[in-house]
């Protein structure tokens, strides 16, 4: 028998706070509240059916260095979106200029890091969900095709190569570990088939000759054959 949303969240809260413990897991406690939960029932679960690669109260650091909990992380191979529920009362009525500042450029530090954040208005959750699921089905349909999955290892390419021309330096298999949060084998599938398609340029280092890094030899990145 299929499980119900009530039943699929605890068994899914329950698992993320098993992985977790200190602060992390008391953050998950405090922040996945009302406003959270709302969006789980009334718009991603309508628009998904399910739970899966979504991760509450997820950790990243910011441009300072400093934690910063958002209210979800979608991870996959061919993105990572950043989902933010944000009522009137605290991001705008009681943010004063410094807090302002301090998240548009939090938003953009995410950008930079290969995120993609989106920012949804809890009114618009509770009130018209239907919105919502518009619009995320339109930005999540570039990832998929005709109901089905998109063919992830060439998003996942793609975002490898944009990721490799915008660093402006040799990219390292660490580097895609951490744009597409994979292990360090696929990292190094995926700069391997982007130097055999004549895009990287495998760089060996000491007397081992093993290659650490990858040089882009091609920039025109718009050219390939998505």
């Amino acid at each position: 028998m299929a499980m119900d949303f009530d039943q699929v969240h605890q068994v899914w809260l329950d698992m993320h706070r098993n992985r977790r413990s200190g602060e992390r897991k008391d953050r998950l406690e405090r922040g996945h509240g009302h406003g959270e939960q709302l969006f789980l029932r009334n718009v991603w679960w309508p628009l998904r059916g399910n739970l899966d690669n979504l991760h509450p109260e997820y950790e990243i650091a910011d441009w300072r260095g400093r934690p910063y909990f958002a209210d979800f992380a979608w991870l996959t191979e061919a993105v990572k979106l950043i989902i933010e529920v944000k009522g009137f009362g605290p991001h705008v009525r009681d943010m004063d200029r410094t807090m302002y500042s301090r998240e548009l450029n939090r938003e953009v530090f995410l950008q930079t890091m290969g995120y993609r954040v989106i920012s949804l208005s809890y009114d618009d959750v509770e009130r018209q969900p239907e919105v919502c699921i518009m619009l995320l089905r339109m930005l999540l349909s570039r990832f998929e095709v005709s109901g089905q999955r998109a063919d992830l290892p060439k998003l996942a390419l793609k975002s490898t190569l944009l990721q490799a021309v915008q660093l402006g330096k040799p990219i390292r298999p660490k580097d895609v570990e951490r744009q597409l949060g994979v292990n360090h084998r696929t990292a190094v599938r995926y700069l391997q088939q982007l130097g055999q398609l004549g895009w990287l340029h495998p760089r060996s280092s000491g007397e081992s000759g093993r290659v650490r890094t990858y040089e882009v030899v091609r920039r025109d990145w718009e050219a390939f054959d998505w």
